[in-house]
């Protein structure tokens, strides 16, 4: 709630940082995706200070939200970047990241990807098999010079989250196995094509817990004493992300000093730079999702059913993990509440927001917003039913800034033939 009322505030109307929602929406038209820089600056400052007094970089996931605005303000923050594409690393290099800056993550990464990844000299390439390591090895000899690359573990832990963001079980893609990563790291060391300078994590998103993340440090923490006793150069402790939110009143999260408190005891005495990579955490509550009320249609069982021209191609979130996100009228009316499921226009059943919410009186042409949008909303937008992507507008100390313009139709059949 403190990183809602900081950004996002209630004159009668709600407004960010001062300026108006629906001053926004009529300048751009919606479904629009508004940023608050108060809260992406109070978010970050607040986990970087968690882990202050132990050597620590905190790796902006671009996943997360992708958007150059949000993801250049971080950087001026003192944020580095995790990308998991050649799009996202070049999403970095145009907020401003230098390569050295850069960790590149993935499971399926392409030949492209690699040879451009190697000739660029990332901070670190995250390994995810022994046949990809083979494949930097082999680029980086091409190139005559040595990549610096980071094993990933699989640790066997389970995140205690949404199935489809478990990433830290055998039976997912995701990383190797404990005596994998042991052979991996005896090839390496006698390919002069791989530096090996770090240890790579990362059991999930969303998480909620400590045990897991506790669970998660001790296995890559242990595995890291064993392979410097054995004089592997490591330099860092990449624990992932990961740490979750709470979207519905009902919701618990972690605060940034539980979640410190939950790794550093078990990688202080290793005395390697811990590696973080944060990305719902830094941006979820940072932005809302403003959709205008199309229509309003009774249910057979009762109740009413909201339709807004936000859908799931704007954000896939509710009909993808069955997530929830708060929904409020941008200015309330007087009279009866209503009990709705808020639903977009895409022509899915899945294609729901909310339901059975308890609103305000509601007129067709009422603004609604969407909170915690900022993470996972507008950079899993679709083009499904040829409908064009969202706007999205960043506002930095009562000034709202285009961020990306709506995509037009013509924008989006440009390529039809």
């Amino acid at each position: 709630m403190f990183d809602w009322m900081r950004g996002f505030v209630r004159n009668v109307e709600l407004m960010c940082e001062g300026v108006p929602l629906a001053a926004i929406a009529r300048e751009t038209g919606t479904p629009v995706h508004v940023y608050s820089t108060a809260v992406l600056s109070d978010r970050y400052r607040r986990l970087d200070a968690a882990f202050a007094g132990y050597p620590h970089r905190l790796h902006y996931a671009i996943k997360a939200n992708a958007t150059l605005a949000v993801v250049r303000h971080l950087r001026a923050l003192g944020a580095r970047a995790d990308a998991n594409s050649l799009g996202e690393i070049e999403v970095a290099r145009r907020a401003g990241f230098s390569p050295e800056e850069v960790v590149f993550t993935g499971v399926g990464k392409t030949p492209d990807e690699i040879q451009r990844a190697v000739a660029a000299g990332l901070e670190a390439i995250n390994v995810e098999s022994p046949g990809e390591l083979d494949r930097i090895a082999a680029a980086a000899r091409g190139q005559h010079r040595a990549a610096r690359v980071a094993i990933r573990l699989n640790p066997n832990v389970d995140a205690e989250t949404h199935p489809n963001i478990t990433t830290g079980l055998p039976d997912t893609k995701f990383g190797v196995s404990v005596d994998e990563a042991r052979t991996m790291v005896r090839r390496a060391m006698a390919e002069p094509g791989v530096r090996v300078v770090g240890l790579h994590v990362h059991v999930g998103s969303q998480i909620t817990k400590a045990a897991p993340l506790r669970r998660m440090a001790a296995a890559v923490t242990t595995l890291a004493a064993e392979w410097r006793h054995a004089g592997v150069p490591l330099e860092h402790l990449d624990l992932g992300g990961g740490l979750g939110v709470a979207y519905a009143p009902d919701q618990t999260a972690l605060t940034e000093g539980e979640y410190a408190e939950a790794l550093l005891p078990l990688v202080r005495p290793t005395g390697l730079t811990l590696v973080l990579e944060p990305g719902r955490w830094l941006v979820a509550p940072a932005g809302v999702l403003v959709t205008t009320v199309l229509d309003l249609k009774r249910k057979a069982g009762g109740g009413w059913f909201v339709v807004v021209d936000a859908g799931m191609t704007d954000l896939l979130r509710p009909a993808l993990y069955g997530a929830w996100h708060e929904i409020e009228a941008v200015r309330p009316r007087a009279g009866e509440t209503m009990l709705a499921d808020v639903v977009g226009p895409v022509c899915e059943t899945s294609d729901t927001i909310g339901v059975e919410r308890q609103l305000p009186a509601l007129e067709i042409g009422d603004l609604l917003v969407i909170r915690d949008t900022g993470a996972y909303g507008a950079v899993m937008a679709s083009n499904y039913n040829r409908r064009p992507i969202a706007a999205e507008v960043i506002v930095d100390g009562g000034r709202s800034t285009l961020a990306r313009r709506r995509q037009s139709i013509d924008d989006m059949l440009q390529w039809d033939t």
